[in-house]
């Protein structure tokens, strides 16, 4: 029964997902339908001819549609990455920036933007990629050194967090002018303006190996539901599974950041709606997590774009006023249950 019920969510859910990227490509200042978007895709995927003028078929397939799947991949993304977290550390409050790789990646940025650090041969992307790895690298090292318990894990992202936001404020006080001020603060509260089927495909197949190694290690995290020493009675070899999906989660907060930017509160929050409707078995958790979050985040992305028409909204700045909400009541219930 729980197998047919959890085959309706990922199936219900898929659906919604389909159905929401193709409203949401509809909506803007330019009067585009559900079928227009269906014969640009059709014709892009060579099924057809489009009826579309080239100015509409690029709204639809240069503007609108790569936003909007990057904001399904990275809301599924963020979702799952919080799930993981949240089960390793046995923390319900974890979430994919604990590791301080929203920081390392947000001072990658600025050191490339403000600074110009590889003379325009490096984007900002790739800063902000490079960054997250470095920070993620020394919360590795701190963790390690301290003995690589859960809570020395959760310290060390806390100190590497810090120490990069402050790297970030000081590179913008001392040497940014102000229209790079402005810049980066929009995409540090997190932006998916701009974006091509570069980012797509790239935060994409991340997101597919992350998904298939986490689904790899559902009955592992299962496990670890229970602590590590339980975990290790069962067979599960701690460190290294510990390890493995720290780097891998790690990785793909990274690249969904250096490509939109730190979007806080998604992969602190879906998890706990998912684990509502499913319980806690990961291989039903995983997948219903994630087309939940790209759900989730395609609604609020539109919501950021629209909402102020013509002036954009930092998609980070609405998940923060959605979650905010939602993370008391996540903390008030981690009070009833303590």
């Amino acid at each position: 029964m729980r197998g047919v019920r959890s085959g309706f969510l990922w199936a219900g859910g898929l659906l919604l997902l389909v159905l929401s990227v193709a409203v949401a490509v509809t909506i803007g200042p330019a009067r585009i339908s559900v079928g227009d978007v269906r014969s640009t895709v059709a014709s892009h995927l060579g099924l057809g001819e489009s009826p579309l003028s080239p100015i509409r078929d690029g709204i639809i397939w240069n503007l609108r549609m790569p936003r909007t799947l990057l904001a399904a991949v990275c809301g599924a993304g963020l979702a799952v990455c919080g799930t993981v977290m949240q089960s390793l550390l046995r923390n319900p409050l974890a979430d994919p920036f604990v590791l301080g790789v929203s920081s390392g990646a947000s001072t990658g940025a600025v050191v490339v933007v403000v600074l110009g650090v590889g003379g325009g041969a490096v984007s900002l992307s790739a800063g902000a990629f490079i960054g997250a790895l470095c920070s993620f690298a020394l919360v590795l090292l701190l963790s390690h050194t301290l003995g690589g318990s859960t809570d020395r894990v959760v310290l060390s992202g806390v100190a590497a967090m810090q120490l990069f936001s402050a790297l970030t404020s000081f590179v913008v006080m001392t040497a940014a002018d102000a229209e790079q001020t402005r810049g980066v603060l929009f995409w540090l509260l997190g932006s998916l303006g701009g974006v091509g089927w570069t980012d797509v495909w790239i935060c994409s197949a991340v997101l597919a190996v992350t998904l298939t190694i986490c689904l790899g290690h559902a009955r592992t995290l299962d496990a670890f539901a229970f602590g590590q020493d339980a975990a290790a009675t069962l067979g599960v070899h701690v460190g290294r599974t510990r390890i493995v999906l720290l780097c891998t989660t790690a990785l793909l907060t990274a690249a969904l950041v250096s490509s939109a930017g730190a979007i806080g509160f998604v992969g602190l929050v879906l998890p706990h709606a998912a684990r509502a409707l499913t319980g806690s078995g990961h291989r039903r958790l995983l997948p219903v997590t994630a087309l939940a979050g790209a759900v989730f985040l395609v609604w609020v992305d539109t919501l950021a774009r629209t909402v102020l028409d013509p002036q954009e909204v930092p998609v980070g700045v609405v998940t923060a006023l959605i979650g905010v909400p939602a993370f008391v009541l996540v903390l008030y219930r981690t009070r009833r249950s303590a």
